[in-house]
């Protein structure tokens, strides 16, 4: 998959693409929806994205509330088969195009596009004031078709990120992982930490959870990928996401336990999936206590995700 990140200077190769828009926090079953309605056998697939997520540029004090990292996105979206990213900087300048110059100057001019599709709700250009009926105008204008995909639906209503934020927060991840389509994963370095697991018997990859929606604080039945490295491949585990009460812990953060493993990940990339939430974060009245519950926690994970089809 090809990455294109100005759409002032595309070259040929990297013209002519159907691409589904949107900002794809997720990339869940209705992202997914709108990405196959792009597919073409004349054309590259293509998706437009923005960096940072807009709502981050015009609510910066808003809590973290991204489902996933752009390199998270990245992986997804190639997954599944898409041939060039457009994942355009969101500035100042973006921003304050008009929506007849944003079809003009990025879709038309710029990217070259030959045919565009999007969600029913979708806005763009200044202050939102386009919508997908002026799209459909501007496309006839500029030469570019338009497909407006319908809002998907599953068993419980709307497929959206709203909704699988909220699972997420109730401890939900499979439920979260039934509109994503995918397990939710949570992506990126394994960076030093304290070092206190190992002196419990539990070394554990520490991440960052930086910009991210918080799921509910706990500790989880994970599958993981080691995405680089020596050691790469797939593990089971388990994982502590918070702030460690006991040890008194403040910044939220993911500790993973690698089930069987033996090595040094710190600098490797990881992608942890959350498959069952197990139980809130404790405190204990000892040491002693906390390493029987860790004891408990790996053999419930163990059997969970044995249990795995």
């Amino acid at each position: 998959m090809r990455i294109l990140r100005d759409h002032q200077h595309a070259l040929p190769v990297n013209r002519g693409a159907s691409a589904a828009i949107g900002n794809f926090d997720g990339v869940h079953l209705g992202h997914q929806y709108v990405i196959d309605r792009a597919r073409n056998d004349t054309a590259p697939l293509g998706v437009l994205t923005f960096e940072p997520h807009p709502r981050q540029v015009f609510a910066p004090d808003a809590p973290p509330f991204r489902l996933m990292n752009s390199e998270a996105r990245a992986h997804r979206l190639e997954k599944l088969g898409v041939d060039i990213l457009y994942e355009l900087p969101f500035n100042a300048a973006l921003a304050g195009l008009s929506a007849e110059a944003f079809a003009r100057e990025v879709l038309a001019e710029g990217l070259g596009l030959s045919r565009v599709i999007v969600g029913e709700d979708f806005c763009f250009g200044r202050g939102r004031s386009g919508n997908t009926e002026m799209l459909t105008e501007f496309g006839r204008r500029f030469g570019f078709a338009v497909d407006i995909v319908p809002i998907l639906h599953g068993d419980t209503g709307a497929i959206s990120s709203t909704n699988i934020r909220k699972a997420l927060s109730d401890g939900r991840p499979r439920d979260a992982a039934a509109m994503l389509g995918h397990w939710h994963r949570i992506e990126g370095p394994v960076l030093h930490g304290e070092k206190r697991g190992r002196q419990l018997g539990y070394p554990t990859a520490n991440m960052a959870l930086d910009g991210l929606h918080l799921p509910r604080l706990g500790v989880y039945a994970v599958l993981v990928d080691v995405l680089d490295g020596d050691h790469a491949g797939q593990y089971h585990g388990v994982a502590s996401l918070g702030v460690r009460p006991m040890f008194g812990g403040k910044a939220p953060n993911l500790e993973t336990f690698l089930f069987d493993f033996s090595g040094d990940l710190y600098g490797c990339d990881l992608s942890v999936a959350l498959v069952d939430f197990l139980r809130p974060e404790m405190n204990f009245p000892a040491v002693e206590a906390l390493i029987a519950q860790m004891d408990s926690d790996s053999d419930t994970a163990r059997a969970t995700l044995k249990a795995l089809k």
